[in-house]
Formats: C-alpha cells, structure tokens, sequence
C-alpha cells in the first residue's frame, strides 16, 4: 500500500516548486510556496451540492479545539491534537493505522492554552514540536518515538511549540511561543535523523551582533519576537522565509525605545547554515501587538513589466505587505479592513504614516484589536484567478499602555485592553478576493461573527473554509456566491485540505473551536462564552458513481 522509499525520495523534489498540490497535501501551506491550492478539480462549481461525508475521525482530545492542518501521504493522512497526540489515518477510510501520544508533564506551561497547528512528514518521519517545548520525531510506517529534543526549557521560558515545523532538506525547523511574555525568541534547526541541533537564529539580537543597538540597555532579554507559525521555502535561492511576532512588553514601549529588530519583521535565511541574508522589517518599534508572524506566500507576478519574485506577508495590523523575496526590497502595502485607526496610511517606501500610540495609564480607541485585522489562519491563492484570497476582521479595542517590569517566562503585555465594535458599525468579519499587488477587492463575503479558519482554494474554483457557528462550506472563486454547507458541530479553527485516493477526490476538515480569540469572542458576542467544543476531522468526497 505504501510505497516508502518512493515517497521520502520524491518528497524533497516534489515540494520545491511553486505551485499547487496534487494527489498529497505534503506540506503545512500545501507546497513550500504556501498558496493553499490544489490543482484537483474532480470537486468543482459544477457538483460541489453532491459533497456527502465520506468518514469522520473524532480524536478524543477536545480541550483546546482542533486547529491542525492534516498531512496526506500516499494515501495516509496525519493529523495532530492539541495535547500532541498523533493519528496516522487512512485517506481513504478513517481507519486508525497507528496512533502516538507525547507524554506531557504535569506542571507543563502555557499562557493562553493547549493547540498544535501540525505536523512535518520527511525522510520516514513524522516531526512534531511539543507544547513542553521539545521537538519529536517519530517512524512514518509506526509512530515509533526514533529521537526527541529539549529546544529550551519551558519552566524557566514559558514557551512552546504550537506551529507545525518546516522539513527542508535535512533539516527540521521549529519556532516558538512566547511573544507575548518575557522571552527572547528564535528559530532553530535540527537535523532530521539525529535530532541533533544544526544551527539558531535569534530573532532579538544580543550585544554585539547587528541589530542590538535598537535595543536600549537590557531589554533585548525579554524581546519577545516568536515565530510561532510556519514559513515557507525558496529551493531555487536555497532561503527560508519567516515572519517574526512583535516585541514585548506588547503595549508599552518606554523601556525599549528603538526599531526592535528583528520583531514585526520577514526575515530570510540561509537553509543550509541560518544566517541571515535580507530582513524587511514592517512595523519598527510595534506598541500595538501586531505580528508579522502570519504565512509568507511566495509568487511570481510582473511588476511594472517585469517578473519579480514575491513574497506576501499578510500581517495582525490588517495590512498585507509585498516585498522582493530575492532581495527583501519593499513594494507595496494594502488594507485587509476598513477600520484602522493606528497609523493614517503607509508610505511609497514602506514608512507608517501618522502612528496613533496607546498612551500611558490613559484609555485609547484604536483599530484593528488585538485580535488582529487577520488572524493566523491562512489565506490562499489561485492562479486560475491570480487572486489572492483572506479574511478580515474588523473590530476594535480600548487600549491602555501600562509599565511593567518583566519577569523571566512570564506575561508581559505592559497593558490592558478591552474589546470594541468598530464606529458606526457591529463587529464582522469578511472573506474577499483581491489583486495580490494592488489589493483591489473583487468580491467580499460578509459573516456576522469572526470567520477563523484557514481558506482552501481548487482547481475546481472553490474555496473552503469554516465558522465559529460549525458551517463548512464552499465559495464560487470567481464571484464569492455561497454554493454548498455542512454543519460538523463545533466551529472551525483549523485548517482544511484537499487529496485524492484511487481515483477520488477528497476534501478534509478540522471541527473543533478553541484558542484565545476563540475564548475572547464572549466579550463582543455573549452567545460565544460557552461554544461547542470538539475535535473531530471530517472527509467529504462526491457519490460514487452507478
């Protein structure tokens, strides 16, 4: 049934190039390019009414919903819970092939919560990063623990590891929480038969190394800066692509007046050694706990008439930001939402115009809210279309910056916040189409609430996502009109993928509403304080054929 060596030796090839997905959904954004697309179309505006569900695998494992992105590998899918546990599945079926559970301890520490956004599958191993903050590889045929590592400890760091780890090469990937406590981030890199550690880089600059100088006296000790969601791969130019979370203390920054590299930056490194080769760093000096930290999606366009190599960087500030991915160079910025209130506009070289600072001990109004004008769930891109597809959601906060002493590990907001609707109008969320250069909007989705789940465009000129209500459905590419729905009975945090067995196209989804914003939804919606948990993956394939 499993054709190994075939797969670990095509793997490598096979994920190198910008494009869609096929058969497999290798890789955490679909292909290193992270466009979130498959080029299956035997799904498509045509019969997508027909979806039925094909099986249905509930996990156990509910606290903390279901926000992963399944693996699918010659006909097995991998799929990861919020407490680390691991289920090989087949495809086609359901059926259990093998299952893993990491042995978390007891005193284990997270400042929001248990989630784990995925795993890595490469060279006959399943990656997964540990909310105890250690890195786990496991045998692709058994489950089989081969190595684990302690990347730092999370007593004294008050880190972990959520985000689904990158396979490039011989290498394995990992970022880290904790950007919004008083931590030092990084990214590092292990070698993916030993486990042992290829090499660092530190998001926050120490003394003597370029950067610290934007760091005044200490504060470059508890930084923040994480990297807690996945980047993406160019095989031609050998460099990894990472977008870094914000700086901390998130609100108040009297104690570290300066740009604070390389937080709220992209940063492209070496794959081969880390280093670092170009950074573009978006928002100098953030006081408003907008990451940069969302998918680094990798396209080539023309630009003025001629194909540029591109990278886009939607980030929390409701802006999605272009740039050169050969060379870091700045090119456009574009608005996600209509209510932003903290700066007045970006500039032709990328300067903010107008900053609008939370002030000390004082309420402001500002938008978006911490919750971001996007959060971390991905959107996609078509090149049926050529267009770039998100949500934004449009709400505010009531911020008040306050000083605060950090202490090692612990939260560090230097703040407090209350959630707010936006002026004139209530709170809501939108999925659009939009020219990924220009942002020029096409069509727009309206939803009532906060639409939270990552967005899979096909082929078929569909696009899939999910509700916090517990609706999956699918959009018309081209004109955003609502074709087909299916309550799975929990809302969608995670994110859905696409894959074919025998002939057969397949379309996945996680069920299971959890997280921080997903607890803070209460605070606008009442009716949210008490939302259905679950964790069940759900599989919808078309009726065979007679």
């Amino acid at each position: 049934m499993m054709r190994w060596a075939a797969i670990i030796a095509a793997a490598p090839l096979a994920w190198a190039q910008l494009g869609g997905t096929r058969d497999d959904w290798p890789h955490y954004g679909g292909l290193y390019s992270a466009w979130r697309y498959s080029e299956l179309d035997q799904i498509n505006q045509s019969n997508v009414k027909r979806l039925k569900v094909a099986w249905a695998f509930q996990t156990g494992d509910y606290d903390g919903g279901l926000q992963a992105t399944p693996i699918v590998l010659d006909g097995v899918l991998y799929l990861s819970t919020a407490h680390n546990w691991v289920f090989a599945l087949d495809a086609a079926t359901g059926k259990v092939l093998w299952e893993y559970r990491y042995s978390l301890p007891s005193d284990v520490t997270t400042i929001y919560g248990p989630w784990n956004r995925g795993v890595a599958v490469g060279h006959g191993r399943v990656f997964m990063g540990t909310l105890d903050n250690h890195v786990v590889a496991l045998d692709q045929r058994t489950g089989r623990e081969l190595w684990r590592v302690n990347v730092e400890d999370a007593r004294q760091c008050g880190c972990n590891i959520t985000g689904a780890p990158l396979v490039v090469k011989d290498k394995v990937i990992v970022g880290v929480t904790a950007g919004d406590s008083a931590h030092r981030g990084y990214l590092t890199a292990f070698d993916v038969y030993t486990g042992r550690l290829a090499w660092r880089f530190w998001t926050i600059p120490g003394p003597g190394e370029p950067g610290n100088e934007t760091w005044p006296g200490d504060s470059w000790k508890y930084g923040g800066g994480s990297t807690w969601m996945t980047g993406s791969y160019d095989a031609e130019l050998n460099l990894v692509y990472w977008a870094v979370g914000n700086p901390a203390a998130d609100f108040y920054g009297g104690d570290r007046r300066g740009d604070n590299l390389y937080t709220d930056s992209i940063v492209a490194l070496d794959a081969d050694t880390g280093k670092l080769k170009w950074y573009y760093q978006q928002i100098p000096h953030d006081v408003w706990d907008f990451d940069s930290a969302y998918e680094c999606l990798l396209v080539d366009l023309p630009v003025d008439g001629r194909l540029r190599k591109l990278l886009l960087n939607p980030s929390k500030s409701g802006f999605t930001f272009v740039v050169d991915r050969e060379t870091g160079e700045f090119l456009r910025a574009w608005p996600l939402v209509k209510h932003y209130n903290w700066i007045q506009g970006i500039g032709p070289k990328g300067e903010l115009i107008g900053r609008n600072e939370p002030e000390l001990e004082k309420p402001k109004f500002l938008c978006p809210s911490i919750g971001g004008g996007r959060s971390w769930n991905h959107g996609a891109y078509s090149p049926r279309t050529g267009w770039y597809y998100s949500v934004g959601l449009e709400w505010c906060q009531e911020v008040m910056a306050v000083k605060e002493e950090p202490v090692e590990g612990r939260p560090f907001f230097g703040g407090t916040f209350k959630w707010k609707h936006p002026p004139g109008e209530p709170a809501h969320s939108h999925l659009a189409a939009y020219d990924p250069l220009t942002g020029k909007r096409f069509w727009s989705y309206r939803y009532k609430y906060m639409l939270l789940a990552s967005i899979l465009a096909t082929a078929g000129d569909l696009l899939f996502t999910g509700d916090p209500e517990g609706e999956f459905f699918a959009l018309d590419a081209r004109t955003g009109e609502k074709l087909w729905s299916f309550q799975t009975g929990s809302g969608h945090r995670g994110s859905p993928v696409t894959y074919r067995v025998n002939g057969r196209q397949f379309i996945a989804t996680p069920s299971g509403f959890g997280s921080a914003l997903a607890g803070s939804l209460g605070e606008i919606w009442p009716e949210f304080e008490n939302y259905r948990k679950g964790s069940t993956l759900f599989v919808f394939t078309l009726p065979e054929e007679n």
